[in-house]
């Protein structure tokens, strides 16, 4: 049951509402934003409402959230027909499928520009905010739960705000959000955030209690995180980062307490930091998108001394601990709006050293995170363009094969580039690590085939960058080859028959 101390705005009883009236605010065409990032903190009952009410009355929405959700509620809305847009990241499969055939337009977006578009009017007015919270303030605050997202500018933007009050959420939540929203350009003034643990903002969402059209009282939990253990390829990746950063300090460019650490989502990347625990470094800090179980474990250990982010998502073992102890944590992590945890001037400021995920690479350092074979979409960019083109260390990870060996992740030419060359510094894979800093193209191949690339394939990409060198050319390319290993996976699902004239190394 929801106490009177979580609801504290007066009078609040008089907006309570179920999920199902809430939802029937919601009218076709609408534009709607909701809280959510990485299957933390989403909005869970209206949108799942508004999904059974599209059943029998169906109506078509735009609709905006911080990144992926959780309880398929992607899903839901997808099977039910109601997504005409969706922005900016999703991790569905039933969502996926439906951007794929284009049933569903998908925009993606840069997770640090979405509510810039938007407060500057590129996206569309936007009708109606559905925001999870863990309370009310007494003034009409809203107290996030385990994600910031974009609720608070969606908040602002939006004509109505629905709140849905999760009890399932400790109360001693508030206070570990720094809810901070930049001035409209061009009057903004600079971003005080000079580490990982400044806090410049209040610990709510300011909400004019006027616009708050609905409360809905719920209790349901995020999805848990379904990250895999770390295995052989990941550790190797693991240990070949961990020996770079030694290096680094030894060479005296980094420091002991290397620099603040952001790590994209998903298995490898969670794996590949937890690693950083038995590397013996302690007093390190995170300015990243997201917490996941490696953040909570290397703070329980003392590697990290504090953690930033926009959202926290966590497997249920990890999640089962930290949760009920949720107060022990608060002097050590504090969650920022994700224009904030995404912020170019504060990523350029103080220095990050962002590890991300490839989809592939290429053997100039061009890096494809989102598209399969160039036309489908995987999950979308997510933040690692605001950390790429601006971290102190650009670094992207990935298994050099994939599908038991019939796809290398090193190719020719990516199939689509999120990432180019001049924004990629170090590439790693199970194989070992390609630093490319102050490295001409030519040079960038050898040190990636050599490095990244598994054996299997690794004579068939230097035969090809040897006959290309041929041609000439500053970047040396076969154009009518380059894509021709993307096409030879389109047309039989495998590339390994490109080896065939080549044994490994």
């Amino acid at each position: 049951m929801i106490m009177s101390h979580r609801c504290r705005l007066p009078g609040w009883e008089s907006k309570k509402m179920s999920a199902e009236q809430a939802a029937s605010l919601i009218k076709d065409g609408m534009i709607i934003g909701t809280s959510g990032f990485t299957r933390a903190g989403e909005a869970k009952e209206v949108p799942l409402a508004l999904a059974e009410r599209a059943k029998k009355e169906p109506l078509k929405i735009t609709l905006l959230t911080g990144a992926s959700l959780g309880n398929d509620v992607d899903a839901s809305l997808t099977n039910a027909g109601v997504l005409e847009r969706r922005m900016p990241f999703q991790v569905d499969r039933t969502l996926r499928k439906a951007i794929n055939k284009g049933e569903v337009l998908f925009s993606d977006i840069h997770l640090s520009e979405v509510v810039e578009q938007a407060r500057h009017g590129h996206l569309g007015h936007m009708d109606i905010a559905i925001i999870e919270a863990t309370a009310i303030t007494e003034d009409g605050g809203i107290v996030p739960t385990a994600s910031v997202g974009n609720s608070a500018s969606f908040a602002r933007l939006a004509d109505k705000v629905i709140i849905e009050v999760n009890d399932i959420w400790p109360e001693a939540l508030e206070g570990l959000h720094d809810i901070y929203i930049p001035e409209m350009r061009p009057e903004r003034t600079p971003v005080a955030v000079t580490a990982a643990d400044t806090r410049i903002g209040t610990p709510y969402i300011q909400v004019p209690p006027e616009k708050i059209a609905a409360i809905v009282l719920t209790h349901r939990p995020d999805s848990p995180s379904a990250n895999v253990p770390a295995d052989a390829d990941t550790q190797h990746i693991a240990d070949h980062l961990i020996a770079f950063f030694k290096s680094e300090v030894a060479s005296g460019r980094l420091s002991n307490q290397l620099l603040p650490f952001q790590a994209g989502i998903g298995s490898m990347a969670n794996a590949v930091l937890e690693g950083l625990g038995a590397a013996g470094f302690e007093g390190l800090t995170m300015y990243s998108e997201v917490l996941q179980d490696s953040a909570i474990k290397l703070l329980e250990n003392g590697t990290f001394r504090f953690a930033s982010a926009t959202s926290i998502t966590l497997g249920e073992e990890v999640g089962k601990r930290f949760w009920p102890n949720v107060e022990q944590y608060k002097d050590r992590i504090l969650l920022r709006p994700q224009e904030i945890s995404n912020l170019p001037e504060i990523i350029r400021r103080i220095g990050i050293i962002g590890i991300n995920t490839a989809l592939e690479f290429d053997i100039y350092g061009n890096v494809n995170s989102t598209h399969v074979c160039g036309t489908n979409m995987m999950n979308g960019i997510g933040g690692s363009g605001d950390f790429a083109r601006n971290a102190h260390l650009s670094i992207f990870i990935s298994k050099s094969l994939a599908k038991n060996g019939d796809i290398s992740s090193i190719v020719p030419f990516v199939s689509h580039v999120d990432h180019c060359e001049h924004d990629v510094d170090i590439l790693v894979t199970e194989h070992g690590l390609a630093d490319l800093r102050g490295r001409a193209p030519r040079e960038r191949a050898l040190i990636i085939i050599e490095n990244c690339a598994d054996p299997l394939y690794r004579p068939a990409l230097l035969d090809y960058f040897e006959r290309a060198c041929e041609r000439g050319g500053h970047t040396p390319h076969l154009l009518e080859e380059a894509l021709s290993w993307h096409q030879a996976v389109v047309e039989s699902g495998s590339m390994r028959h490109l080896t065939e004239s080549s044994s490994p190394a």
